[in-house]
């Protein structure tokens, strides 16, 4: 089993996530080019001063999702709100007519969904750990 690891001065380590971030009430509010890079340069500078690694970021009218690397000491829930706070006021002062989709100037739904990801099957890990314990069944102490 083989990891592509990042490094600190006391740890190796290899964590990526995905993430969904949905317009409030679903609104097609990422309907152009023009957003959708506003929306994207934003993470990438906010992604830069958490020491966030953007592997893909992709877009629909009222969703992104985004694959990222970080280091273990990432404040996520900082890191999220940042990135919502930030990327909404952005995208509302840039394009004011994005607020008349809008319900009372709120642009991003209060929840995401964010999921590890692997560079191995969750199975191919389990068997991994699985094969590190003692093989009791040729231990013969009682």
């Amino acid at each position: 089993m083989r990891y592509k690891l990042d490094k600190s001065s006391h740890s190796v380590y290899a964590l990526q996530y995905h993430l969904v971030q949905c317009v409030k009430y679903r609104r097609n509010a990422l309907d152009s080019k023009e957003i959708v890079d506003v929306l994207k340069q934003k993470v990438y500078e906010i992604s830069e001063t958490f020491e966030v690694g953007v592997l893909n970021i992709e877009c629909d009218k009222d969703h992104f999702h985004m694959i990222f690397k970080s280091k273990p000491t990432l404040d996520i829930p900082k890191y999220m709100n940042t990135l919502k706070t930030i990327t909404s006021r952005e995208i509302q002062r840039n394009f004011p007519a994005v607020k008349e989709k809008l319900w009372k100037g709120a642009f991003w739904s209060r929840s995401y969904f964010l999921a590890t990801t692997g560079q191995v099957t969750f199975e191919l890990l389990k068997k991994y750990v699985d094969n590190q314990g003692i093989d009791h069944a040729t231990n013969t102490t009682d």
